[in-house]
């Protein structure tokens, strides 16, 4: 192959198509880039035999066309050394060297075979397709990615649930201690439900910020395809039967708080520095329009409290929670109030944003309590 092309525009398809590229590779060949030179259009393929993420971009001058395996770590070391100037790329059949050349040098890196490159997953005749709006997928993405696990023994809660029914589409994320739920109102002519993994969520996540139009996915039991303009994702999902998640959610909460978001997460964070960094337990007693936080370290002598002012009603009450994941939920919520309610110190709080207007969306996040003594 042989063909010329911006250095800043390769350099930028190749960065996002590496993330996919994992350090603990089997398959050496997997530390490659595949690239294929076909119409005008250059396509580079990566894979961790779980996710495969294929970009394109158009190439103006071609002056042969071919495929070849491309070392990563090298063509991006080698890329990023350049400003914005013409490439000329040429690989030889025979070596698989590959030559990168512009006005003033060049350099030579060696290729491989492409044979060996693992082809991409099918999915089966029987998969089911939807447009997602691409607003709508990567809010829900955003989300919910952060109350995600990483844990070996429940594989299903390492991975964002997406619920999709005739009118509504509906992003789950959870590790057993915290809970997003994303629920959007949509039309779809589909009834079906998936578990799509950490890393390619995150990928997207990455990838979609450059898209305008809805995005085609299809999936069988095992795969997912996400096809994007420029890109197109597949990967496998996660097998098994999710949570029942609503059965956590409580249902009746007579305590509410009505609070300022950022006020109460300055003052979370204040007031944790002095928590035991085993538990990380902070202490929240909410009576007469007032929060008052607490955490204390024995071990060290340490301690804090804060009040904060917000509008309550309800019993006074008081509920310890990991400032950790506090804090984690009050910066993923975007409103300035928050709505926190609460029905005793055993049971979850749901955290909710409070918008001006009604939105086309409904939100709501969970956190389990810890054990406060006294």
């Amino acid at each position: 192959m042989k063909f010329s092309v911006s250095s800043s525009a390769l350099q930028s398809l190749l960065s996002t198509t590496g993330k996919v590229i994992s350090t603990k590779n089997t398959l050496p060949i997997l530390d490659y880039f595949l690239l294929e030179l076909k119409d005008g259009k250059l396509k580079v393929t990566t894979s961790d035999l779980e996710t495969t993420l294929v970009g394109s971009m158009d190439v103006e001058s071609v002056e042969r066309e071919g495929t070849i395996a491309a070392p990563a770590k090298l063509m991006l070391d080698s890329l990023k050394e350049f400003a914005d100037i013409p490439l000329t790329i040429e690989s030889n059949d025979s070596n698989w060297e590959i030559k990168i050349s512009w006005r003033t040098g060049e350099l030579s890196i060696p290729g491989a075979s492409a044979v060996s490159y693992p082809t991409l997953p099918l999915l089966a005749d029987e998969s089911k397709k939807l447009n997602l709006d691409v607003e709508m997928l990567t809010s829900g993405i955003n989300k919910t990615l952060f109350a995600t696990a990483d844990d070996e023994l429940r594989p299903v809660m390492n991975g964002i649930y997406i619920n999709i029914e005739p009118e509504k589409i509906t992003f789950v994320g959870t590790d057993a201690h915290k809970l997003v739920k994303y629920e959007v109102d949509a039309a779809s002519a589909e009834t079906a439900s998936l578990i799509l993994p950490k890393k390619p969520a995150n990928l997207l996540k990455g990838v979609l910020s450059k898209e305008e139009d809805k995005i085609e996915v299809a999936f069988d039991a095992k795969n997912a395809c996400f096809k994007l303009k420029n890109h197109t994702l597949i990967c496998r999902l996660i097998e098994g039967t999710y949570p029942n998640y609503n059965a956590v959610i409580p249902a009746a909460n007579p305590n509410k708080v009505l609070v300022d978001r950022i006020e109460l997460l300055n003052g979370i964070r204040r007031v944790a520095v002095c928590s035991n960094p085993t538990t990380n337990l902070i202490r929240m007693d909410i009576a007469s329009n007032k929060i008052n936080l607490a955490a204390q370290d024995l071990d060290f002598s340490v301690s804090a409290n804060e009040s904060v002012s917000g509008n309550y009603e309800g019993d006074s009450i008081s509920i310890g929670f990991k400032s950790t994941f506090l804090a984690d939920i009050l910066s993923n919520l975007e409103t300035p109030s928050i709505l926190i309610e609460l029905a005793d110190s055993t049971r979850a709080g749901v955290f909710k944003p409070i918008y001006d207007d009604k939105q086309p969306f409904d939100i709501l996040m969970l956190l389990m309590p810890m054990m406060i003594n006294g």
